[in-house]
């Protein structure tokens, strides 16, 4: 195996896009060395709008670009875009830095983004869960206008504002990530490394990054039984978009929490508008 560097993308091996899947470790604007993975689409496709698509999925806290319930996710929205790259957010997997539970990790997401443009898709959109959901939010309201701007946006059963904790799993996770002892737990048990600094500025809320997304078009997707976030999350969400703003909202009867609970109906579905709108 041998290697190479691309402009900010240091480049795993040098397989050719229809070959298999390549692995790079991406650079963000503030230095931060990202893992991803591109998986193209079978180059016999000849559906304009599926070959010049790629989707950018953005996992949940705790996930990574390896985890099961990600790659499972990733195989399923592959059948309907060219090209799927999945990456770990800072602090998980094996990306570097320190989680930042939202904030910076806006700026993990525009460098894979920018990685599915300069592999040459001329139409990229975005899909979030949970964390990952609050952060496809708020890149596309602050990166609209730049090369790293989206399409198109999926967040799935993301928050609507920060510091919630009216359900016992949201207080556990403010417990892990707000004391020392719970960021080892999260360090070695869960194999996520997070950053015992506050937010400073806080950072956008997601239901204030809504209005900031068109023209793109948005789509909400929660659970009915989501134990972290109850339905006041997406509803507020989507009252949060002006008036004419191409914003869907889809609440799934039965489906709990993020990647994990998305079933292959509803995956299916999700690839299918990812790529069409």
């Amino acid at each position: 195996m041998s290697s190479e560097v691309e402009g900010r993308f240091h480049m795993a091996d040098v397989s050719s896009l229809t070959s298999g899947p390549r692995r790079a470790i991406l650079r963000t604007d503030d230095g931060v060395r990202i893992e991803a993975v591109y998986e193209p689409f079978p180059a016999s496709v000849s559906d304009t709008a599926v070959s010049d698509t790629a989707v950018v999925v953005a996992h949940g806290f705790t996930g990574a670009a390896d985890r099961p319930a990600v790659r499972r996710a990733a195989e399923a929205l592959g059948r309907h875009a060219a090209a799927v790259v999945t990456f770990s957010f800072r602090g998980h997997g094996r990306s570097g830095g320190l989680s930042t539970l939202g904030d910076r990790e806006v700026l993990d997401l525009a460098a894979a983004v920018r990685w599915a443009r300069d592999l040459g898709h001329a139409r990229v959109a975005t899909v979030g869960f949970s964390m990952g959901g609050s952060v496809v939010l708020r890149q596309a309201a602050l990166d609209r206008s730049t090369a790293a701007g989206p399409d198109a946006v999926a967040a799935v059963s993301a928050p609507a504002r920060w510091y919630y904790r009216g359900t016992a799993p949201m207080r556990r996770l403010h417990w892990m990530v707000t004391r020392p002892v719970g960021r080892l737990v999260g360090r070695y048990g869960l194999r996520t490394r997070v950053d015992a600094r506050p937010w400073d500025p806080v950072p956008l809320p997601p239901f204030e990054a809504v209005p900031l997304i068109a023209p793109a078009p948005l789509l909400l997707v929660h659970g009915d039984r989501d134990p972290y976030f109850p339905l006041d999350h997406p509803r507020m969400l989507a009252a949060a978009a002006p008036g004419g703003a191409p914003v869907e909202l889809w609440l799934e009867p039965g489906m709990g929490h993020a990647e994990n609970a998305a079933g292959e109906e509803l995956l299916d579905r999700l690839g299918a508008w990812l790529v069409r709108r």
